[in-house]
Formats: C-alpha cells, sequence, structure tokens
C-alpha cells in the first residue's frame, strides 16, 4: 500500500535553474512578524527553508568520504512545539570496524523581539551539545536550542562527514509540521551508481540534474592511477509541504512520510577500475543467513535440546500435540527481554543458560527445538509494524528486525511466536503483522509469506436483564473474548494483582452499576474463549422520575469518539486482522412498564464486503430482544476506502448514544 517510486535520473548537459543554500546568520522582519502560516492556521510552528547536500569527494587525508550539509529555519507561533521542533537528534554510525562517523560545524541562533521590538540573537553553546552512546555502532548527539519563546526563529545547521558509502544520507521532506521549501542535492562521481527511491504520497516539484565535467580525479597529490569522472549534480525539492498527521490503525509512519532514499548499487574500484556489484539477489542472502553464526549455525544445533524435548514429548504421538508442548516449553525457559531481533547473536545457549534473550534467541530456539522434535520448521524473517515496511525489490539483512517460527505439521502451518506467554499456539503479536515475511531454511530456497493470516478479534456480549417493581435493573452481563480478543482481555488482567481488583475496575467503568456477582473462566487456557459472567444491579431513575427509565445498553467498551477525523487520509488504515463485535440484549419488564421507544432495525454495508454495522428488535413491550453487530472483514484499508470507514463509525456512535426508555403505564 506505500508508494514508493524509484527515480529515473536524466543528466542534463546544460546547466539548470538550481537550488542553492540560503545565508546562515539572517533573519528578516517578515518571519519574525508572521503570526500564523496561512496554508495551515492550525500549526504551532512552519519550517521556512530547508537544505541539505551530500557530496561524494576526499578529505584533507585524502580519504573518499561522503559529506552530508543541513541548515533549516523554523518559525514558532506559539510554545507547543518547542520540545520537539527545538531539540534536535543526530545519529552517527560506527561499523564493525568501530569507526564512527563525525558531526562538526554544529551551529545555531534564536531569534526574537524583544520587548523594546529590538531583534536579538542568542548563539547555540557547544557546551551544550552532548554525545550519548545508544550502543556499539549507534550514537546520538543531542541539543536543544536556547531562549526559545512565542514568536521566535531558530536555525540551525551542522555537518556529518562518513566513510561509509553504502548509504548516502536520506532525506526527510514531510514531518509534523508544515514546510515552506525543503530542497536536497547529491553531488556523485561517476565511480559510484545509487537507486533513488522517493517515498509517500507528495509529489516533487522540483527533480532537476546536471552534469560537472571531471569534477574526481583519482592521481592528485601522488596518489592514484589518474582515473577520473564526472559528476552527477542532482537536486530535489518540494515547496508547501503539509505537515504529516499521525492517525489510529497505521503502521509506522516512515512508510508514509514524503522522502528520499538513496542505496549504493555499484562502484569502480579506484585502483583497477573493475566493477564491484552491491546490490544482492536473495540467493546471496539465504547463503549469508545459512553460514551466519548467529542464524545458521544455531538451527543447526538441534542436539543442543534434543535430549530435553524427547523427554518432553515421550508419551505424545501427535505432532500437533508435540509441538504445543515444545512451544509451552520455550516460552517458560526463555524470558523476553523486550528487544526485537533476527538474530541469536550470542547463540541459543547463552539464552537458555540466563533463561532471558531477545526475539531472536527465543524463536531461534523454538524453530531448532521443533526440528529436534522431527516437526519441519522454517525461519521467518519480517520486520515489525514499528520498523517499517520491507524493500522487496533489493534483499538486505536490515530491512528485517524479527524472526518467528513457521511449524509445518501435516497439510497446515502454523506461525508462532514464543515471546510472550499469554499468546496461544499459532498467534501472532500485532506487531508481527506487517504485510509478509520472508521463510527461510537450511535446504531450500527463500520465499515470501502472507503474516496476516488467519487471526481475528472476536467480542460476544450477552445481556439478561429485568427491569424490577422498585425500579432496578438486575441481571448478567457476559463477554466472550476468543482469538486476538482473549489474548489482549488475558493482558489486562493479568496487569491487576489479582482477579478481584480487575473486576473491581470494571465496576468503576460501569455507571449506576454495582457488581453484585462474578465469574471468569479460562484466564489460563489460552486456546479456549475467556468468558466473563458479571451479575449486576442498576439504579436506572432519572432525577427520582418514576414514571419515566431510561437505560443504555453499552455498559461495555462503548464508542464515544470516531477514530477517524481527516477530511482525507493518504494512507491505509491498518489494523492488522479482521474483527467482530456482537451485542445481544434481552430485557424482561414487569406489568405495569412498557418500551417507548422501540429502536428502528438498521443496516449498513461497506463497498466489496469490507464490513458492515446491522442492529435487529425484536418482541413486544414486556419482553424484548435487541442486538447489533459489527463487522471488518479485512485487515487493510486502502485510502480510498476510509470516507466508507469514517462514516460506519459515525453511524455506530449514533446507535450506541440511543437509549432505552421505560414508560409506566
Amino acid at each position: 500500500m506505500k508508494k514508493t517510486l524509484l527515480l529515473s535520473i536524466v543528466v542534463l548537459s546544460s546547466i539548470c535553474a538550481f537550488g542553492q543554500d540560503f545565508p546562515y546568520g539572517e533573519v528578516d522582519n517578515a518571519a519574525l512578524n508572521m503570526k500564523k502560516y496561512d496554508k495551515d492556521t492550525s500549526a504551532h510552528a512552519v519550517v521556512l527553508n530547508e537544505y541539505g547536500t551530500s557530496r561524494i569527494a576526499f578529505n584533507s587525508e585524502y580519504q573518499v568520504i561522503a559529506t552530508y550539509e543541513y541548515h533549516v529555519k523554523k518559525k514558532f507561533f506559539d510554545n507547543k512545539e518547542f520540545e520537539n521542533e527545538g531539540s534536535f537528534e543526530i545519529p552517527v554510525y560506527a561499523g564493525e570496524s568501530m569507526v564512527y562517523e563525525t558531526a562538526d560545524d554544529i551551529k545555531g541562533i534564536t531569534y526574537y523581539h524583544d520587548d523594546n521590538g529590538m531583534v536579538q540573537q542568542v548563539e547555540l553553546d557547544p557546551k551544550k551539545v552532548f554525545t550519548v552512546k545508544d550502543n556499539k555502532h549507534w550514537s546520538t548527539i543531542k541539543f536543544a536550542m536556547p531562549a526559545l519563546r512565542r514568536g521566535c526563529v531558530i536555525e540551525v545547521s551542522y555537518k556529518i562527514r562518513s566513510p561509509y558509502l553504502f548509504n548516502l544520507h536520506s532525506w526527510e521532506f514531510q514531518s509534523h509540521i508544515p514546510k515552506i521549501s525543503s530542497e536536497y542535492e547529491v553531488h556523485i562521481p561517476g565511480f559510484w551508481n545509487y537507486n533513488f527511491s522517493l517515498n509517500g504520497y507528495l509529489k516533487l516539484t522540483k527533480n532537476t540534474a546536471k552534469i560537472e565535467p571531471t569534477c574526481f580525479t583519482f592521481g592528485s597529490n601522488g596518489y592514484g592511477n589518474g582515473l577520473s569522472a564526472d559528476c552527477s549534480d542532482i537536486l530535489y525539492g518540494m515547496t508547501d509541504i503539509p505537515a504529516f498527521v499521525d492517525e489510529e490503525y497505521m503502521t509506522s509512519e516512515k512508510n508514509y512520510l514524503s522522502k528520499i532514499n538513496c542505496e549504493l548499487t555499484d562502484e569502480t574500484d579506484l585502483n583497477t577500475g573493475a566493477k564491484r556489484k552491491f546490490t544482492k539477489e536473495w540467493k546471496d542472502l539465504d547463503y549469508f543467513l545459512k553460514t551466519y553464526y548467529g542464524f545458521g549455525t544455531q538451527l543447526k544445533r538441534k542436539e543442543l535440546l534434543k535430549e530435553k524435548i524427547a523427554a518432553l514429548i515421550a508419551s505424545k504421538t501427535d505432532m500437533y500435540e508435540k509441538a504445543q508442548l515444545i512451544y509451552d516449553y520455550i516460552k517458560t525457559a526463555i524470558k523476553w527481554d523486550d528487544r526485537n531481533s533476527c538474530m541469536s547473536d550470542d547463540g541459543i545457549k547463552q539464552a537458555l543458560d540466563n533463561h532471558k534473550g531477545t526475539a531472536g534467541d527465543i524463536n531461534i530456539a523454538l524453530i531448532t527445538a521443533l526440528n529436534s522434535a522431527g516437526i519441519p520448521t522454517e525461519a521467518v524473517l519480517l520486520s515489525t509494524r514499528d520498523h517499517g515496511s520491507l524493500n522487496k525489490l533489493y534483499p538486505n539483512i536490515s530491512n528485517f528486525d524479527y524472526v518467528v517460527a513457521k511449524a509445518n505439521i501435516g497439510d497446515k502451518s502454523y506461525l508462532l511466536d514464543a515471546t510472550e506467554p499469554l499468546l496461544p499456539f499459532g498467534m501472532l503479536p500485532m506487531r508481527c503483522l506487517n504485510d509478509q515475511g520472508r521463510v527461510f531454511s537450511l535446504d531450500k530456497p527463500s520465499y515470501w509469506i502472507d503474516l496476516n493470516t488467519n487471526q481475528h478479534e472476536n467480542i460476544t456480549y450477552s445481556l439478561d436483564l429485568t427491569l424490577q417493581d422498585d425500579g432496578k435493573m438486575k441481571g448478567s452481563i457476559t463477554r466472550y473474548s476468543s482469538g486476538y480478543s482473549g489474548y489482549l482481555r488475558r493482558i489486562e488482567i493479568k496487569k491487576f494483582n489479582s482477579v478481584n481488583e480487575y473486576v473491581e475496575s470494571i465496576g468503576e467503568k460501569m455507571r449506576k452499576t454495582k457488581i453484585v456477582k462474578s465469574d471468569i473462566v479460562n484466564i489460563d487456557s489460552l486456546d479456549k474463549p475467556l468468558g466473563e459472567t458479571y451479575d449486576v444491579e442498576m439504579n436506572i431513575y432519572d432525577n427520582m422520575n418514576h414514571d419515566h427509565l431510561s437505560f443504555s445498553p453499552f455498559l461495555l467498551n462503548q464508542i464515544t469518539t470516531n477514530p477517524f477525523k481527516l477530511a482525507e487520509r493518504d494512507f491505509p488504515v491498518d489494523w492488522g486482522m479482521p474483527s467482530d463485535e456482537r451485542y445481544i440484549v434481552n430485557v424482561h419488564l414487569p406489568q405495569q412498564y412498557v418500551l417507548e421507544n422501540p429502536p428502528q432495525a438498521m443496516a449498513i454495508a461497506m463497498p466489496n464486503k469490507g464490513g458492515n454495522f446491522f442492529t435487529a428488535f425484536d418482541g413486544d413491550n414486556q419482553n424484548f430482544s435487541f442486538s447489533y453487530d459489527t463487522r471488518f472483514n479485512k485487515s487493510v484499508y486502502s485510502p480510498e476506502e476510509y470516507p466508507y470507514l469514517k462514516e460506519l463509525y459515525n453511524k455506530i456512535i449514533l446507535a450506541q448514544k440511543n437509549e432505552f426508555v421505560f414508560k409506566k403505564k
């Protein structure tokens, strides 16, 4: 569903009108006096101008490096974006050689009008620029701009110098505040070829290129063999860029932000002139994984768990039962440390010994254990929802950040993740439901598999209530949660110190309702529906008017706000799996009361069987049944279907606002 456009660069021999960095250290009164951004009057801040360049060239030590320069100027209308847009983080990378990229020439100025209307400026203090080491490969340089106040303008610039040419610096045109102008220029000698891709839904307003003749020669200063090349000078630009607005039910925003990505495809060896290809095929990645210590080597360690697994399943003959026992064992043997990984870099033995590990440690141990029991199981590498979507054109191990098991039993396959104790056999957590994964094994080529499996969210509410002569309503409320809903409900229950505390929290959510008795079943039977039954008493008098009583049956999980608020949405609605929620309400009235306003039946359906909402009423004035059913039949809805989802939710909210009114005869 994400739009990624491979950009075809036409290199022009003539000089085009090109972008140019704006002067540093200058601000005009128009920017300082600006009270709002006319194209988005709700914006709390706006990027006035943004310019960046990436250039491959020699440094002072005659080493080939990529230099990225960034320059931005922002306007603040109030103080609501100070924390997000007034603070900066610059990630720098170190590869296996532990040679770090460097960030330098970090400068910043805050401009503002003082009480006398004079323009003041405060420069960023270099002593307040800090470096935080995140892990062995990444550090982050952090700083916050000084003297932020309403109406101020800030300006920041810096450079990153990198020996790593595989990925030139990406460029994000879109952010959470609007931008008036954003341009990115790249200078690439002909010795290096890159794939450029435009991500997102916005179109470039500039996409031009020119030739810089003989801009790069490997032979000056007595070094090299005199090889030289022309350079491509490419400019990408956008103007009047709207802010990216987050909304519910979406995967990582990086899938939809408009940006430019660059990836090296091949380079020329400066010493020999030979071409070296970097774009890999899937067979190359297959070989790497099969031979890598943290993956293929661990999958071969079946003997590590064979004795333990053999004893565990000794009395079982059914392969499905064996797989369930092994799955439950791994869930208890290794506790997840909340880190995603598609590898077991320190080996599954260490994770088993420590009883703790990453998702890679746990699920590679699961795959190995299942194979040791004779259950054919493959590894499925995937990218989690927060990590972003996969680039299926260019295989790259860095695109993956998670691994699960695919157990093949009879003519069925089961996707398994042993990181979550409450996760049933054959169900994946929501973070894994992200389009497709790549299946890898030790004895055949890899292939794609859909991750949006047959998982569902299913909830059924059953209410049986009787109005008493004294005006109180008594009866029972039952909720059955199955599929993914049962998993989520079990997590909610386990957050409390006891089931009684959980029941108390349920009672607090129901207005004018007292829980007299409760019964919750199948909390630990993960493959069965979770059942909750509450005997309740409700006082439904309204201002002590005994002639008219009102009652809303939506005591649990009432929808009061539409999660879809945008006029239109450029990215899909992705909630991972289909869902079905049903309400069945049976009401019994004493002889002196009748139902004043029987609800009208309603039926609304989305196009192409995408979903529906319908209500039904049956009975007479004394005993009646009311039901409604909300079904969403798809995991992902396109932007074109967004208006129908939005309208469906509006109808649901209206329906749930209606109350039953009981009138005395």
